[in-house]
């Protein structure tokens, strides 16, 4: 997959994540994409694990199922930033 395919593709996933995700995060564009190329990588290694039972680092196709998965692990990533920095806090 292309790195204009990445960028559209981590901006989609991103901002639905964002706005699936209760409370507010701040983050920029580049904060957003970054959010959504996570979760694919995220969303893409459970996808693989679940279907194919071995671990590898996989990302997800520009495509609608691929774009799901994506959100999918954008929100994983959202749950996990949020309960280790709710760690930190004091």
């Amino acid at each position: 997959m292309g790195i204009l395919a990445w960028i559209v593709l981590g901006l989609l996933a991103g901002a639905i994540a964002k706005a699936i995700y209760p409370g507010y995060q701040d983050s920029s564009i580049l904060g957003t994409m970054l959010l959504g190329i996570v979760g694919a990588f995220i969303g893409g290694t459970l996808y693989t694990l679940l279907t194919t039972g071995s671990l590898v680092l996989a990302g997800v196709g520009f495509s609608f199922a691929g774009l799901a998965i994506a959100v999918i692990g954008a929100v994983i990533a959202l749950w996990l930033y949020y309960a280790f920095m709710r760690r930190r806090v004091y």
